[in-house]
């Protein structure tokens, strides 16, 4: 299955912050930074990945949904890809 291209430059823009954010961490080690702060941000950059993860699988289920036919992944697959993220 093929994203709609709305889809897959979200989850670009999604990956490219989460970049910078781990450039951001790399840097606060590098720093020395508290531990607080850098479990912080390894928090907020999981859940962005978390995220991105589940906009994918959203756009992947509204396909199955709208074109149950035309689609080359099964509900048992989608739900085992959907188990991965959780």
């Amino acid at each position: 299955m093929r994203f709609p291209e709305e889809v897959t430059g979200d989850v670009r823009n999604r990956l490219s912050r989460i970049e910078g954010q781990v450039r951001g961490l790399q840097r606060m080690l590098d720093e020395g930074k508290d531990c607080k702060e850098i479990v912080t941000q390894l928090a907020a950059v999981q859940a962005a990945l978390d995220r991105a993860g589940f906009r994918l699988m959203s756009a992947g289920l509204r396909h199955c949904i709208d074109d149950p036919d035309g689609s080359d992944t099964d509900a048992a697959e989608l739900e085992r890809l959907f188990l991965k993220l959780a």
